[in-house]
């Protein structure tokens, strides 16, 4: 495989990695670039990638034997694992330059940055040899012309940035996964990953706010004013929502609370009074829930619906009216494995599992994990004191509180030891 002598590097962003074996390795996240004493373009110094867990690493530009807009390929199966911090020397391309505001010489234009590309000399040295700089109109129905430039013709480039856009940076990041979002989040600094958190429609904004480590969480929330928190906040899941209002003073909490649209507001109302580390405190207060008269078709088309997690739908619990929580008498659950081996016409009621005990709003944790590693299961009912339901336990939920509490955190993680691994030991 070739390696062209210029690449865009906006392009290599989730660019699979593999390594001489052909295994997918990684993707890349962004390029380091080493800056130069004099007004020499930086040198492009090695890449950075993704691995399994969440794990940024440096790729060294000389271990890599072809990088294209398909695929990036090293020349070795030896990996440095240890986690990727940036020198004082040194510039991240697409964090730090993308949205950039920039002037071009000559005539002073104003625009921001698009893109950068890198260009390979005839020693084998990359470096950023090109810019595309989009002009600045000053009217929002009209794109400015883009530029191409040398990298000399651009002012704005060194030092600190001024204010900048997220457009850019985001069209690099909308094909993340939220936890992957969320990981890059952590990279930015303060004031830039609060911009590109703003800048996120509520709904993607929940779900990356669900991934971020508490502290996170609460400074970006701060960032927004009130309105568009609760509106967020309306976004995620109920036991999402609580477990991040639960980090916010209590007056806090009672101002975006009664922000929220009060049919969302109340289940987190609910779950913010139960004790933590119980079944009521780490529960989602919507799991799957119909009618005992409800078909198997009927279950099958709503465990189907995208916006469930996998854990919510595994499975469907019967209740009597009404199907919200806290519902009618809890009747029992079935299986999404069980609805696929019967008649499509058949009814819950008739197929419905209640020999396992439900959880109490009151169970522990530890009496959670024991009995679902018991009956090797992926969620529990959690039923009150009238047997109604009042949620459900998941595995996921029960996960995200049994590993430490900065598990999410990327400097925590980065305090783990690394050495030179070889990706075969890494895997074991």
């Amino acid at each position: 495989m070739s390696t062209p002598t210029r690449i865009y590097i906006a392009r290599l962003a989730g660019v699979a990695v593999f390594d001489p074996n052909g295994d997918q390795v990684g993707r890349i996240r962004d390029a380091v670039a080493r800056l130069r004493p004099t007004q020499r373009p930086p040198e492009v110094v090695g890449l950075v990638a993704e691995m399994p867990m969440r794990r940024r690493i440096f790729l060294s530009i000389n271990r890599i034997t072809s990088i294209d807009a398909e695929a990036v390929v090293l020349g070795s199966g030896t990996l440095n694992l240890r986690r990727f911090e940036k020198r004082p020397n040194e510039l991240l391309v697409l964090q730090e330059l993308l949205d950039r505001r920039v002037r071009l010489d000559p005539g002073g234009q104003a625009g921001s940055v698009v893109d950068v590309a890198m260009e390979r000399s005839r020693g084998g040295e990359w470096s950023l040899a090109r810019v595309a700089v989009r002009e600045q109109t000053g009217r929002l129905t009209r794109r400015g012309h883009l530029h191409e430039v040398e990298w000399e013709r651009v002012g704005g480039l060194s030092g600190a940035g001024d204010s900048r856009g997220t457009a850019n940076l985001l069209s690099v990041l909308e094909d993340m996964r939220p936890a992957d979002l969320a990981n890059a989040l952590q990279d930015l600094p303060d004031a830039r990953r609060n911009e590109v958190a703003a800048a996120l429609d509520d709904e993607r904004l929940a779900d990356v706010l669900s991934e971020l480590p508490e502290r996170d969480q609460v400074e970006i929330l701060a960032a927004l004013d009130r309105q568009r928190a609760a509106d967020v906040l309306e976004e995620m899941d109920p036991d999402d929502a609580a477990d991040l209002l639960s980090e916010l003073p209590p007056p806090e909490q009672d101002v975006l609370l009664d922000l929220m649209q009060p049919d969302e507001a109340d289940p987190v109302r609910q779950l913010l009074k139960y004790t933590p580390g119980t079944a009521g405190s780490v529960m989602t207060s919507e799991p799957v829930i119909l009618p005992p008269d409800a078909t198997v078709a009927e279950a099958l088309a709503r465990i189907r619906e995208p916006q469930l997690s996998p854990a919510i739908a595994a499975q469907v619990f019967v209740s009597r009216a009404p199907m919200t929580t806290p519902t009618g008498r809890y009747l029992g659950m079935v299986h999404f494995q069980r609805l696929l081996r019967e008649p499509p016409a058949d009814l819950l009621g008739g197929i419905v599992v209640n020999d396992i005990d439900p959880l109490r709003p009151t169970t522990p944790l530890p009496e959670i994990t024991r009995r679902m590693a018991t009956y090797d299961l992926v969620a529990m009912p959690v039923i009150d004191r009238n047997n109604r339901l009042v949620g459900a336990v998941t595995v996921d939920d029960v996960l995200d509180h049994l590993l430490p509490r900065d598990w999410r955190d990327r400097d925590a993680a980065g305090r783990s030891s690394a050495a030179e691994t070889t990706l075969d030991d890494a895997d074991e």
